[in-house]
């Protein structure tokens, strides 16, 4: 069947195995053929499963318990291969094969699409996604926010009925979102394609979807609508829900400018790089002031990762130097890149891209203890650091859940919890409001200011201005040129 696809959603939910409570349930629900649905909820109101669900994802007995039925097209998902395309939260999660033109074109390969059309779809679909590198580029050197474009290539590829798409401009600069954004369209507008997107930038989108419809944090439906009316009717009640509404900016102070601080890092001549063989960005001058947010900026593949984790002293120069303040040296070792493992825990943490890379245990409250255990604290302490922590960032209820069966946010969240678990004097996040929900990211952002407020350093790789505008207090730009600018219009 070709053209764009129907929906039927009924009385349906998913109970992942080994949680007491269903991620949703009682969802009931009819997508239009052509109807674009922008799906909004609370972090943890089972938008990504029901995404999953719609893309016949979830899997038997073993994995969890369904209730209900979702139908497309009359079928059950599982059996309209090729009819559904899936971007998902995380896009290394979609990346197949180890180069970029080849990862583009596996799906229509799987769909027996005739090899001389392959190429003309791949080629399209790069470029309307703005991924503008080499079609033999190995997949493991892109950026996040280029995997994220090169996730979303894949799928359009395809040109699926439906479009399901799980925060897809999340990692993105701000031209990224705009390409991005201009892809989806040109595809649900030129196919009709039934389009459903999860997406906190809810003001990116609004304009596109004909339709919103609200997961309630409990189960079912809190609203379901055209965007105008759904935002005008119940814009209070949602962003109390910890929707993120249209024009309405949160409540958080900005931080005081800084006075002189000292550097608690610096970076000379430094030359960055995931592999010795590739230079992603040289010739830089860093100084991160004591106690203060530091903010790093830039488009994506300009090597912001790649700065953070060299900074932590998780990937080691390639040229130049990382040096520390020498109160935070250890064994009076300067830099990070020479130290142990316990010595960086209790000096600079890092909380990663992809929360998924630090988790080490199968609940969360095991997850958060392996910092302050590998310290050797005392029990009792343990306990009353995780216990704190549960409650800090609203994951108490989760405790004893598996940390692979959250949703986006709620990993976000842990990941930054268990880098604070060991109190270290400097903190590393990249991206760290992905996925998060506006009360997620309040209390979040909140949390950072209350940490440098305290002393801390904490450094943020971001695309998001509400970050750069709240915890900004110095900025790292990284660009074409070879030294970063900082807010000052100086060099870093």
């Amino acid at each position: 069947m070709t053209g764009p696809a129907r929906v039927d959603v009924a009385g349906w939910g998913w109970r992942y195995a080994g949680r007491k409570l269903p991620a949703t349930r009682d969802v009931d629900l009819t997508i239009e053929a052509g109807e674009r649905v922008l799906l909004l909820g609370a972090s943890g109101a089972g938008k990504s499963t029901l995404l999953a669900g719609l893309a016949g994802l979830l899997g038997g007995s073993d994995e969890g318990e369904r209730t209900g039925r979702i139908l497309v097209d009359d079928q059950a998902p599982e059996a309209q291969r090729g009819r559904i395309g899936l971007v998902l939260q995380d896009p290394e999660a979609g990346l197949v094969l180890s180069k970029v033109g080849d990862d583009v074109a596996f799906g229509c390969e799987n769909l027996g699409v005739p090899a001389a059309e392959i190429a003309g779809r791949v080629a399209e679909a790069v470029a309307s996604v703005g991924l503008t590198v080499p079609l033999e580029r190995p997949t493991k050197e892109l950026s996040g926010g280029q995997k994220q474009r090169l996730a979303l290539a894949g799928v359009l590829a395809m040109r699926p009925g439906l479009l399901l798409l799980d925060e897809p401009t999340a990692n993105l600069d701000p031209d990224g979102v705009a390409e991005v954004r201009a892809a989806v369209e040109h595809v649900v507008r030129t196919d009709g394609t039934t389009l459903v997107l999860i997406e906190h930038r809810t003001d990116v989108w609004a304009d596109l979807m004909t339709r919103v419809v609200v997961l309630a944090p409990g189960g079912g439906v809190l609203a379901d609508g055209p965007p105008a009316r759904v935002f005008a009717e119940h814009g209070d009640a949602l962003a109390a829900a910890g929707v993120w509404v249209p024009g309405r900016p949160v409540d958080l102070p900005v931080l005081a400018p800084l006075e002189a601080p000292d550097a608690v890092l610096s970076a000379r001549a430094l030359a960055i790089g995931r592999e010795k063989r590739t230079v992603v960005a040289s010739g830089l001058e860093v100084a991160v002031p004591r106690g203060a947010g530091t903010v790093v900026t830039g488009p994506n593949g300009t090597g912001k990762s790649t700065l953070a984790l060299t900074l932590a002293g998780l990937l080691p120069e390639l040229a130049g130097e990382v040096l520390t303040s020498e109160t935070l040296a250890a064994r009076g070792i300067r830099r990070p890149s020479r130290w142990r493992s316990t010595e960086l825990l209790t000096r600079i943490g890092t909380v990663f891209q992809e929360p998924e890379h630090q988790f080490l245990a199968s609940t969360l409250r095991d997850e958060l203890a392996v910092g302050p255990r590998a310290l050797r604290m005392p029990a009792v302490q343990v306990d009353a650091i995780v216990e704190e922590l549960l409650e800090r960032l609203d994951l108490a209820s989760l405790a004893l859940a598996n940390p692979f069966t959250l949703s986006g946010g709620q990993k976000r969240r842990l990941s930054v919890a268990t880098v604070l678990a060991a109190s270290p004097e400097v903190i590393v996040l990249d991206e760290p409001t992905f996925g998060q929900d506006r009360r997620g990211w309040t209390e979040l952002v909140a949390l950072l200011q209350r940490e440098i407020q305290r002393g801390r350093t904490v450094i943020a790789v971001t695309h998001d201005a509400d970050v750069v505008r709240h915890l900004g207090q110095h900025r790292v730009a990284l660009g074409a040129a070879a030294v970063p600018r900082t807010a000052g219009g100086g060099a870093a």
